[in-house]
């Protein structure tokens, strides 16, 4: 859960250097990708601030990719609970076989790929994972990595659209 939420464009601009790398690195889990887009402050827009988070996320070399996936929650190993990445999902899954099933699904990936799965799920399902995962064992790595460079750019974005809120921000009641 990311500690900065709906704070806006104008306050993410006016912030303190530091604190703008914090919510920026809660975002991307790389600093060096928050350094650079607090570097490149103020924004415009929301856009203008996507399109320097994916441009820097693109021209990142792949050992600064592999930092980034390790602070990735691992699908089915999230610390004392039955969640998964599909817990990032909001989905809630009781169902012990579809999590056994989950588990080894992504224990063959990261075998295969050497790094764990990632996507930004949306409302998916456990069922709709394990798919998504099939699917992609037929990369193979070279395609696998850039598939996986936008699926970060995709939960980076989520991410830092719940960190600004709304465009035109929140009004204050």
């Amino acid at each position: 859960m990311l500690m900065h939420q709906g704070i806006g464009l104008d306050a993410f601009n006016a912030l303190p250097e530091r604190k703008v790398v914090h919510a920026l690195y809660e975002c991307c889990n790389s600093m060096t990708m928050a350094r650079h887009l607090a570097y490149g402050r103020p924004y415009q827009n929301h856009a203008a601030l996507f399109r320097k988070a994916d441009a820097l996320l693109f021209a990142l070399p792949e050992s600064a990719i592999d930092q980034i996936l390790e602070a990735c929650v691992g699908v089915g190993r999230r610390p004392r609970s039955a969640k998964s990445q599909a817990e990032q999902c909001s989905v809630w899954h009781d169902d012990v076989d579809v999590m056994r099933e989950l588990g080894e699904s992504a224990s063959t990936y990261a075998q295969t790929f050497g790094f764990g799965f990632v996507m930004c799920c949306g409302q998916m399902d456990a069922g709709s994972v394990i798919a998504a995962i099939a699917d992609r064992m037929h990369n193979d790595v070279e395609t696998e990595r850039k598939v996986v460079r936008n699926e970060l750019a995709k939960i980076n974005r989520s991410r830092l659209e719940r960190m600004l809120g709304p465009e035109g921000g929140y009004q204050n009641w």
